[in-house]
């Protein structure tokens, strides 16, 4: 059993894995440093928005916080609104209210049980990991703990290769959407907004900034040119056949005889969505079971299909987008994009349309780059990965998504696993796939506070 634990990082998987850990029956009160680095404690970047216009891709009750309680969110806005159903979609701001409440429940707690918790709104300079322990140096500060764990969340985005100094330094083009958005205020000027991207946070991106500025035109550009799919306004049957599908994708770990067998899957169901929703406890085991090859050919071909057909937009959402899209307020492209300059009127972005062979030139007002979760810990900005890579403490996972580790979430070096240095969450998407969303996070926080407090 480890008592000493430091936990880096005030977003979701944090406050989880820590909220899991004060939760627990333990002979001896434990000592957790949690460096939150100024966040506020549970939100992180995820739920920090406080726009009601943003809304969870899940059912209200499935976000509970706990493995244990699945329906936790729930049973907490049904308190404040009892019309509320398990079904609905709701402001992902209520859910980082609900983040906060059940962190600082479970600190009250942990005060009252004796535990020694400090909430350090700082950010860790360096770690040195050793088989007996792991030192923490923060600031003048240095601290020597038993376990930690990285729960870092997704890294800050880098500009796109071809965008110009010019035009990050102006501030016309965007990468921190979500910083853009908070702070920006009503207008009526007729802006041409281009929005690179068309994931979940570019939908966010143009609902926002539709609502305050209602003469704005809107142009999202990506490489393929396709909104996320939606969700049902009601929850469909579970698939009947998944046992047997999941266990001949197993037996076959191929990309093009699991793209078959979907293909074949969803032309016996009246709904597409059961299939895919089906496969979701099982994704981590069968990327897993995919070589090395493999997962590259998924990752180049069919990587944007299962993301599409995965993250789901809420019903409203989409009806949104889609009077944004009718209205001739928003367009879709498809191309690369190879460049950005700045103009004396703006920006200029430079790309190339799917299928064409000559470059076209867009003009904008502003760029907001909105490309999806950055875990590329090889090219990033953030201190203290960098100093892990330097130092060899860690290694990026082959394909960008994050650290290499065990699926229990020890972080490897020299082909060898740490036995007191851990990750959650989207650090270890390369080694789970899926390890970004509330599902996944809570169960790794409860298997990960079983190893940390085994005896």
């Amino acid at each position: 059993m480890f008592r000493r634990v430091a936990i880096v990082g005030g977003g979701a998987a944090g406050a989880t894995l820590l909220s899991e850990l004060l939760e627990r029956p333990v002979a001896q009160p434990l000592h957790l440093d949690w460096y939150t680095a100024g966040a506020t404690p549970g939100r992180g970047v995820a739920y920090s928005t406080r726009s009601k216009l943003h809304l969870l891709n899940v059912r209200a009750a499935s976000m509970g916080m706990f493995a244990s309680r699945p329906t936790g969110f729930l049973e907490y806005m049904q308190k404040q609104d009892p019309s509320i159903s398990g079904t609905d979609f709701l402001p992902r701001c209520w859910y980082g209210d609900y983040l906060e409440a059940e962190t600082a429940s479970a600190l009250r707690r942990a005060k009252e049980r004796g535990h020694d918790v400090r909430v350090v709104p700082y950010a860790v300079e360096a770690v040195v990991p050793e088989n007996d322990g792991v030192t923490l140096f923060q600031g003048e500060s240095t601290t020597r703990v038993e376990a930690a764990v990285l729960a870092l969340g997704s890294l800050a985005p880098r500009p796109l290769p071809g965008v110009g100094d010019a035009a990050i330094a102006s501030g016309r083009y965007v990468t921190m959407p979500w910083q853009f958005i908070a702070s920006a205020k009503p207008d009526i000027k007729q802006h041409h907004v281009l929005v690179v991207g068309l994931g979940l946070t570019a939908v966010d991106i143009l609902l926002e900034l539709a609502d305050k500025w209602p003469n704005a035109r809107f142009t999202a550009i990506s490489r393929h040119g396709g909104l996320p799919e939606s969700h049902q306004s009601s929850a469909s049957l579970p698939y009947e056949d998944c046992a047997e599908l999941v266990e001949t994708m197993c037996d076959a770990p191929d990309i093009r005889t699991w793209m078959h067998l979907l293909r074949d899957s969803v032309t016996h169901v009246d709904d597409w969505r059961s299939v895919i929703d089906c496969l979701r406890p099982h994704t981590s085991s069968l990327w897993q079971a995919l070589p090395r090859a493999e997962r590259a050919r998924f990752l180049r071909h069919a990587r944007w299909m299962w993301e599409r057909a995965r993250h789901r937009m809420a019903p409203h959402v989409a009806q949104s987008i889609n009077v944004l899209e009718q209205s001739g307020r928003l367009r879709r492209l498809r191309g690369h994009i190879h460049g950005v300059a700045l103009t004396d009127s703006g920006v200029q972005m430079t790309f190339l349309p799917k299928g064409e062979t000559t470059e076209q030139t867009l003009d904008a007002d502003i760029i907001i780059q909105s490309t999806g979760l950055e875990t590329d810990v090889r090219r990033t900005s953030h201190g203290l990965l960098q100093q892990l890579m330097t130092n060899g403490h860690v290694r990026s996972d082959p394909f960008g998504l994050g650290i290499e580790a065990t699926p229990d979430g020890r972080l490897l070096h020299d082909g060898k696993a740490w036995p007191r240095f851990f990750a959650i969450g989207s650090l270890l998407r390369g080694t789970l796939w899926e390890s970004t969303a509330m599902p996944e996070i809570r169960q790794q926080a409860r298997q990960l506070a079983d190893r940390i407090l085994a005896d």
